[in-house]
């Protein structure tokens, strides 16, 4: 039946496996319930994930709960465990803000929380990222995960984001990195959003970033913490939360 179950999910267009996953979350905790993997934004365990990826899909990444991908999950470990985001009062702007964090993020009471993107409706303020309405050191933490690689002028953004941030602030800035890349790669030349796909690993991102990223963040200004958080957590817990091994949390601060 597991085996069925999955060949089917498997089949299913990602949008429409996303759009499914909202509707049918309680169906779907009730059918996967089970003690083999655990989601630690909620702390609720099943047997299994959804699958998710655009183009080959990844098995056991997507939590039927939360529909937390591996990097949220991540995330949610380092500010819970290494950080005082969660006890400590704080200022914080959260770009193109994820589902998975919105409300929990929303209630709680330590937090001044503002949301921002362009497009998103979870935003309070609607805005370009490269010309932002906020005051210079206006912010204690900002999150901007998986933002970046949409913007054609990144460093633009990059600047903006250092220019709202508090002097002793953190950022937290996630990207999809090819770690085996030395360098950032991107081709304006490359218009076909098939094409696109293939290469960027979406039709709508502008590049595929490399490991000069956290110089790129250097640069602008930032002291940078290239924070390998999966190797300080047990081999058997990174499994059983479904997290991606070695992927890096660049932790920014002022």
């Amino acid at each position: 039946m597991k085996k069925v179950f999955k060949l089917i999910l498997n089949t299913i267009p990602r949008p429409i496996l996303i759009r499914l996953s909202y509707v049918a979350r309680p169906i779907l905790e009730f059918l996967l319930k089970g003690s083999r993997f655990t989601d630690p934004i909620d702390g609720k365990s099943f047997k299994m994930f959804l699958p998710y990826g655009y183009g080959k899909q990844r098995n056991n990444v997507l939590s039927p709960s939360t529909l937390s991908l591996e990097r949220h999950r991540l995330l949610w470990l380092y500010l819970n465990n290494e950080t005082d985001f969660f006890t400590a009062p704080k200022k914080v702007l959260h770009f193109a803000p994820e589902q998975a964090f919105y409300k929990r993020f929303r209630n709680q009471k330590n937090l001044d929380y503002t949301t921002t993107d362009l497009f998103s409706p979870l935003a309070d303020v609607k805005a370009d990222i490269c010309n932002l309405p906020f005051k210079d050191d206006s912010y204690d933490v900002i999150l901007c995960n998986h933002v970046l690689e949409h913007i054609p002028d990144d460093t633009k953004a990059i600047q903006e984001l250092y220019r709202v941030l508090k002097p002793g602030g953190m950022g937290i800035f996630q990207i999809p990195q090819d770690l085996s890349r030395a360098t950032t790669f991107s081709d304006d030349s490359i218009t076909d959003q098939k094409e696109r796909a293939k290469i960027f690993g979406q039709y709508d991102h502008v590049r595929v970033y490399g490991r000069d990223y956290f110089d790129k963040l250097r640069s602008i200004g930032f002291r940078v913490v290239e924070e390998d958080y999966t190797s300080k957590i047990s081999p058997d817990l990174v499994e059983k939360y479904c997290l991606a091994k070695g992927e890096i949390i660049p932790v920014c601060f002022k």
